[in-house]
Order: structure tokens, then C-alpha cells, then sequence
């Protein structure tokens, strides 16, 4: 008798926030250190869970006591090998990514501690995507050579076929040059290296470029399973998201500066912008308001404090910041 498949479907949340001027994703650790991190994540229960989104609030707030405001879908993840074991055996897991944002509250930190989980900035997991004081030096001292040599080798005979050849792959997610690089590649450059072999990632699913290097590059922080490609989905869709949608303020206060703004559009983008040009591109999309109030929080000179201007729902579609590096 032929053997049945099992199918397992799993929820897993990307839940993002900006905290002093820094991206950060919750994390959930092992309590012994033993594994990687993870991004919250559980098995959807048909028999508990009317919707995938109920079964995906349920495990967060489960593993990280954190009740999630927005949230959309991101993709759905069903690669062979996803929860890969020695005999892989197991259900196939097919997983459903989800971005979540939020605000940090002061007792937040605290909180996430006693579910033995945390906030921590993605580019530990991604340091080559932090343009913000310029060039990273990774991508030219050890990254993009890695890259080139793997692009020259013949591929092997399990590798599907695709349009572009490696090294043209690499150019589009890489660049040739700072003006060149597009932020909202991140997920294309992830791929990237782990299809060479040049993550931990790539080393523990067994993939043949990774088992034929006699040792793996520290290029980021690992992840459990498949999480660090599903964070990087979600990092270059909020990336994405941030042009066209008004996304960034579900991650400030009520109040904030325009520099608090900038500070945080700056971390999601990954890119240092032009303070007057990023100010007069807020005024012309007409997105804030004055609340009349001021900050002294820098000790400087007062700075008027913005809310969001949520009447621009009612007069048209809100747009988002088409921001773009320096």
C-alpha cells in the first residue's frame, strides 16, 4: 500500500517595531540555548481556530504575551525540507507568514522575558542591509567575492533553470555600485546566499553547495528552520510597503518629531536620508498635523510634535513615502 502524505499547516509572525532608532523583531529563544532563534510560531488547529489569523494572535500572544494591532499576510511557505530531519519523516509543515506592527510599551521588554522571547534589531540576522553610515564593508570584503567565485562554478544537475544566469542574479540583487542597490531586495539577496551554500541555514538543510565548504561564513545571525527567509520576505515587504502605503506610522506613538520620523523610516529602509528633502516630501503627501504641543526630549531646542492625519482615509487613497537613498 502506498504510503499516505501528511500535511501540517503552520502560522508564523514577523512581529516588527522601531525602538531608538532601530528595527526590531520579536525573537523566541530556547530557554536551554540550544537552538536558534525563532519567530513566534504554532500549528493552525482547525478544531480551535475559526481563521488562520485567530490561530496566529492565539500563538503569539501564547508565546510572547503581546497582543498584535496590525497585521497582513505575507506568503505562504511550502518548500520539502522546511522542518528538515535526519529522516524526514514528519508531516510536511506548510507555513503561513504573517507581518505584524506594533508599538514597544515601557513593560514590553520585561514582558517578553518571562516567555523567554525578545526584541532584537533584524540586521543582526541581516548586517549587509544597514546602509545607514554607508556602505557595509561585509559586501565587499567578504560577501560579494564568496558570490562571484560560487557564479563561476557549473551548477549542479538538481539546480532548476532559470532566465538570468548567477552572475546577472547578482548584479540586480546586489548592485554595482551604492546608487545601484535596491533596499527592497533584500528578500533576492537572502536567496542568494543561501542557494551558494553561505549560511548556516544552507549548511543545516543539506543543500550541495553548502556541504561541499569547508566552513561557513558568519553572514548574520541564524534562524530555526526556514524564519530567516520568512523575515527577510517580510523586510522587503515593509520596505516596499513604506513607498506607497502609510504603514510607518502603525510603529510611532500618537506624538512624535519629524526627526523621530525620519529616524524611523531611516531604520526600516536601511538607507540615510536628506533631512530637508525627507521634510518636504512629508508636507507634500500632506500625512501629519501639528498637535500644537512640543518635545524638549533631545534637550535642545523644543520640536514641534505630528500626529498622523487620519482624515486622509476619507479624502483619498493615503499614500505612503517614496523615499530614496543618498
Amino acid at each position: 500500500m502506498a504510503r499516505l502524505a501528511t500535511l501540517e499547516i503552520g502560522l508564523n509572525a514577523v512581529i516588527v517595531s522601531v525602538a531608538a532608532g532601530m528595527p526590531q523583531i520579536v525573537q523566541v529563544g530556547d530557554p536551554a540555548g540550544m537552538k536558534p532563534d525563532s519567530l513566534p510560531f504554532g500549528p493552525f488547529d482547525p478544531l480551535r481556530h475559526r481563521t488562520f489569523e485567530i490561530g496566529l494572535r492565539a500563538w503569539v500572544e501564547d508565546q510572547t504575551a503581546l497582543r498584535l494591532g496590525y497585521i497582513e499576510q505575507l506568503y505562504t511557505f511550502g518548500d520539502r525540507g522546511r522542518h528538515s530531519a535526519s529522516s524526514d519523516k514528519d508531516p510536511h509543515v506548510v507555513s503561513v507568514g504573517y507581518l505584524a506592527l506594533t508599538r514597544q510599551t515601557p513593560d514590553a521588554a520585561e514582558m517578553l522575558a518571562r516567555h523567554h522571547s525578545a526584541w532584537r534589531s533584524w540586521y543582526d540576522y541581516f548586517p549587509w542591509e544597514d546602509w545607514r553610515d554607508g556602505r557595509p564593508g561585509v559586501l565587499d570584503k567578504d560577501m560579494l567575492p564568496a558570490l562571484e567565485e560560487w557564479s563561476r562554478q557549473p551548477p549542479s544537475e538538481d539546480t532548476p533553470p532559470r532566465a538570468l544566469g548567477r552572475s546577472e542574479r547578482i548584479r540586480l540583487a546586489f548592485g554595482n555600485d551604492p546608487a545601484s542597490w535596491d533596499e527592497e531586495r533584500a528578500l533576492e539577496r537572502y536567496e542568494l546566499l543561501y542557494e551558494a551554500g553561505l549560511i548556516a541555514e544552507a549548511l543545516h538543510d543539506g543543500r550541495p553547495a553548502a556541504l561541499e565548504r569547508s566552513s561557513i561564513p558568519k553572514f548574520g545571525r541564524p534562524m530555526r528552520f526556514d524564519h530567516r527567509r520568512i523575515l527577510a520576505t517580510a523586510l522587503s515587504r515593509l520596505r516596499a510597503k513604506l513607498k506607497y502605503r502609510p504603514v510607518v506610522f502603525e510603529l510611532m506613538p500618537q506624538a512624535f518629531t519629524l526627526t523621530e520620523l525620519q529616524t524611523s523610516v531611516e531604520a526600516i529602509s536601511g538607507r540615510h536620508l536628506h533631512k530637508q528633502n525627507f521634510r518636504r516630501l512629508v508636507e507634500n503627501a500632506d500625512l501629519v498635523e501639528p498637535t500644537g504641543a512640543t518635545s524638549t526630549a533631545t534637550g535642545g531646542r523644543p520640536a514641534a510634535l505630528f500626529r498622523f492625519r487620519n482624515t486622509l482615509y476619507n479624502e483619498r487613497p493615503a499614500p505612503g513615502l517614496r523615499v530614496g537613498g543618498r
